[in-house]
Formats: C-alpha cells, structure tokens, sequence
C-alpha cells in the first residue's frame, strides 16, 4: 500500500521590496515552486512589480507583507517613524511590549499598505503578514484583525508564527530565536483561533541566515514530517544595488534561490513523499 502524501506550503516574503527579490520569487512561482508571497507594498518597486505578479496568480496566494521596521512609511507617522523611516525591530518590539504605539497611526499607515496593494494588484489580497513578523505584537496584532475583517471580508488568512517547543527543539535550528518569535505570537494565535480566522498550524524557516549550515540542509529540516497547514516562510533573491540599499540581507537570498530552484529541492520533497501546495487550496 503506498504511503500517503503530506504537504507544505512555501511563502516567500519581500516581493517588491527590489527587483532582483522580485525576479526570483516570480521564477520560483512559476517553476511550481512557491505557493505564496508577500508583498512590501510601501517599496518603490512595487508598483512595477505588482503587474508581473498578477499574470501568475492562479499559481500561489498573494498577500500584504506588512511593514513598520527598517523602511520608508508610505505617509507621515510623526510618533512611529518622525524622521521618516521606520525603527528597528527592537525598537519596535520595546515598544509594542509596552504598548507604547499611537494604534491609529499604526493603523492608518496599515490602510496605506492595503490601499497601494489594492491599487497596482486589482484586488484584496489573500492574506496578511509582517515583514519581522511584526503583525504579531501587540497594538499592531489588533489592528491586523481589524485589517482582515475589514479590507479582507474575513476571507483569506493570517500567518501565525507558533511552533510547538518539541518542534522547535527536535528541528535544533536556530532554536532561541524560532522559542522567541514563537512565544511573541501566543497570545495573536489565541485571537486568530477565538475569532476563527483561519491560519497555519506549524510554521517553519526560522535561522540566522549566516550560511554556516547549507541551506539544503536546512530545508529538510524545515520540511520533515508536515502536519496539516505547515507553512514555510523563504526569502529567495538576487543580489542587485536597490536590494543592497534597502535590506542587509543579500547573499543568503541567492542560496535560498538556487536551491528552491534546483532539482535537489524537487529531490528532496519527493523522495520523502511531500507535495507542495496553497495553504487552503
């Protein structure tokens, strides 16, 4: 008797944030190989991005990559971001923890975020998250919510960042870091599930991108033994001079992409008996 398939969903954060980002993922979407991505709708690059995306979206779920660290603002946030760029994430962090965050200018600069995805995409997207995982924190976790049930209909979903402690430890990646983003969203997860917002139920990728271990390994890590609803978050790129200005993370995205793209990926998933497929196909 054969051995049923399991499966995984792929989702790649950062399309737009630069052109090279932009390529890989479209490359990845196409060869079959993502099933999601998120969009950095406040980046310069999105609205000649958004249009390339549009012709592959019957092959993965496209959403809202939200953003509150590191970038520019799509409007004036004079207590978040006065010189007009967003903190750090700890910074960020210091101050969701302590709920020291104006909601409503949070929320409006969200609504922007949503409105530009809306206007280059020609839709609603189908689902939320945070660049950093942001969306998560408090303040900003009950804004989302606001977010989803009004900008999205209470249709499509939101990414939990919750693993359970034995996951974390039996995968043995970067397991402080996976323990930390994982307990900053158990309170999110417990509004998701009260209100019945549909989400994933594992959610994997977390490392220090550093390269030491290769990524191959890494990815059978990551995508050993699915359950039901797994989510893999990817961060695929090419290297171009608007990735290095905007984000420190740059060599590690063109390994990632070349392995996604590789037959090796294609080996290693089937060899174990694991599809990939859309979150809620």
């Amino acid at each position: 008797m054969t051995a049923p398939l399991s499966s995984i969903t792929l989702c790649a954060d950062d399309y737009g944030l630069a052109p090279g980002v932009s390529q890989a993922i479209l490359a990845l979407i196409e060869r079959g190989r993502l099933q999601a991505t998120g969009c950095m709708t406040g980046s310069p690059y999105w609205p000649s991005a958004a249009p390339m995306l549009r012709v592959l979206e019957h092959k993965a779920d496209v959403g809202v990559h939200l953003t509150l660290t590191d970038q520019t603002p799509l409007g004036t946030m004079p207590d978040l971001a006065p010189n007009g760029r967003f903190p750090s994430l700890p910074v960020l962090l210091k101050r969701a923890l302590t709920r020291r965050l104006d909601r409503a200018e949070i929320a409006a600069e969200l609504e922007r975020q949503i409105d530009s995805f809306e206007r280059h995409f020609g839709r609603p997207p189908d689902f939320l998250d945070g660049h950093h995982h942001v969306h998560q924190l408090p303040v900003i976790g009950e804004v989302v919510v606001d977010l989803w049930r009004r900008r999205l209909g209470e249709r499509g979903w939101i990414r939990s960042c919750v693993e359970p402690l034995p996951a974390i430890l039996r995968r043995g990646v970067d397991p402080v870091r996976a323990l930390v983003i994982s307990s900053l969203g158990l309170g999110f997860r417990r509004r998701l599930r009260a209100l019945g917002i549909p989400h994933n139920t594992s959610f994997r990728g977390v490392y220090d991108f550093s390269g030491r271990v290769p990524f191959d390994r890494l990815f059978r890590r990551f995508t050993d033994a699915p359950g039901e609803r797994t989510l893999m978050m990817v961060h695929p790129g090419k290297v171009d001079d608007a990735l290095r200005a905007a984000d420190t993370l740059t060599r590690q995205r063109e390994v990632e992409f070349a392995f996604l793209a590789s037959d090796s990926c294609a080996f290693s998933l089937a060899e174990r008996k694991i599809t990939l497929r859309r979150l809620f196909p």
